[in-house]
């Protein structure tokens, strides 16, 4: 008990060794845990939340195609076998990088792209979303090389190298840089050429860049990553966040940066530490993912209100200092990894009853030719499983009605959208989703990329109709 007393007051100081024997008491194992108020545990748990699913998600990532400093460019659309992140999408190809920025730089290869759309996403742990280059600010025209590092990357001095480009410094060691790039597959051809385009995407460290040899890089010591993000706040939250802290860029000046420090701070988990089970304060695990489900739950609730998606909508996805707390959790619980408005909106399709839509019941989508989404570059209508946020799985692999998914207009130019066990008599297959009858409850998800953001406010989203009984 005295020893690891001890080693709570080297971390904290401020403690007194009353205070301590007041606020904690041990556990079946020994080891301390602190007796936090609901008001505590709902603070932390909801301030951990953007920072645990963007471990998973790029930790999992990263796992799944063979480690850091590891590329793997689409050159199909994805289907229902991903169950790496929530609500992915199948309009675009993506090109994945997952970057280890701990030692080297890295120097990211990028083509032109003969595409409609494309952009570059970079983000780390703290879920704040960058995108440097895009279609839509002229980009992708030409080749170019980006320098990507991090304010901890030992071998870069910030100076300028023959070569490059471009420049972009993380807010994290270790990030995923996703490059979004639509295919067009309704045109042989030219999906062709943006296949091979997406094959000349390539890595580098800077030091093999100058034609040196890569310099010596440990694995990273991670903690494992959770099969679910409730999982990691039940078993292993301290030890992630430890590692999280250690490698992310906190700011002096920044409100939420320093409440999450301070939130942990009476835990012994603060950056710059190991993490070591003998001197961080316990968490009783349990209510914290309760907490976590609790706000899962709720905003997986809030998708139906639109008036609070719209309220949102010009925060999520945004960079550290143009969003805030609550934009950023709530996208980690109904869809990571996104991009900004300017980019793309996404918005929720309700049913006209305000019931949400279960696969025991059929439902229609109609639009008119003057109801059409106000999108510059293209939309999609796809569907997912309300809780777990994947696509539903299906012999046609269709889960999307769209640019890439496949969609057919009416004569007047508009489109009627079938989610059905059973595609209706005269209803083109490229418009009907497949579902099975089972009692599992739906989500349909819009997306509209480089949308007419002033059009887009006039502009209000389909419903979702049952049909029959």
């Amino acid at each position: 008990m005295l020893r690891v007393l001890r080693g709570i007051l080297h971390t904290l100081g401020c403690l007194s060794v009353l205070a301590l024997l007041v606020a904690c008491e041990p556990t079946d194992t020994g080891t301390q845990a602190l007796q936090l108020t609901d008001q505590e545990v709902e603070n932390l748990v909801t301030r951990s939340y953007p920072y645990v699913v963007m471990y998973n998600v790029n930790n999992k990532f990263a796992a799944a195609q063979g480690g850091w400093n590891t590329l793997i460019a689409d050159t199909r659309l994805k289907d229902h076998t991903l169950r790496d992140i929530a609500r992915p999408n199948n309009d675009t190809f993506y090109i994945s990088a997952l970057l280890d920025l701990r030692v080297d730089g890295v120097v990211l290869d990028i083509p032109v792209f003969d595409s409609d759309y494309a952009s570059l996403m970079i983000t780390g742990y703290d879920h704040h979303v960058n995108i440097p280059m895009a279609t839509r600010l002229g980009d992708f025209d030409k080749p170019e090389r980006m320098l990507i590092y991090s304010e901890r990357t030992d071998a870069y001095d910030g100076s300028k190298v023959e070569g490059i480009d471009r420049y972009f410094e993380a807010t994290g060691d270790f990030v995923s840089a996703v490059i979004r790039v639509v295919p067009h597959q309704a045109e042989p051809d030219r999906m062709a050429r943006i296949v091979e385009q997406a094959k000349k995407v390539s890595i580098e460290t800077l030091a093999e860049f100058r034609g040196e040899p890569p310099l010596p890089c440990d694995p990273p010591a991670a903690p494992p990553f959770g099969a679910t993000d409730l999982d990691v706040f039940e078993t292993n939250l301290l030890e992630v966040m430890q590692f999280v802290f250690n490698h992310t860029t906190f700011h002096p000046e920044h409100p939420d940066d320093q409440a999450l420090l301070a939130a942990y701070e009476p835990l012994g988990v603060a950056p710059g530490h190991a993490f070591d089970p003998e001197r961080v304060i316990a968490v009783d695990g349990a209510r914290m993912r309760a907490k976590a489900r609790e706000i899962q739950q709720f905003w997986l609730g809030r998708t139906g209100d639109l008036e609070a998606m719209e309220a949102i909508r010009p925060r999520i996805f945004q960079p550290k200092g143009e969003t805030d707390l609550e934009a950023v959790v709530a996208v980690s619980v109904i869809g990571p990894i996104g991009i900004p408005q300017d980019e793309a909106v996404y918005p929720q399709i309700v049913t006209a009853d305000g019931v949400p839509m279960n696969a025991m019941y059929d439902y229609v989508i109609r639009m008119g030719p003057d109801e059409m989404p106000p999108a510059r570059a293209f939309w999609s209508v796809t569907l997912y499983d309300m809780d777990e946020g994947f696509f539903i799985a299906n012999d046609r692999k269709k889960y999307s009605v769209g640019l890439n998914g496949g969609m057919q207009l009416d004569e007047s130019g508009g489109i009627e959208i079938y989610i059905a066990a059973e595609r209706p008599d005269g209803v083109p297959l490229e418009n009907w989703l497949p579902i099975d009858r089972v009692d599992l409850d739906l989500a349909a998800q819009m997306r509209l990329y480089v949308p007419d953001l002033e059009a887009y406010e006039d502009w209000t989203p389909p419903v979702a109709e049952r049909v029959g009984g």
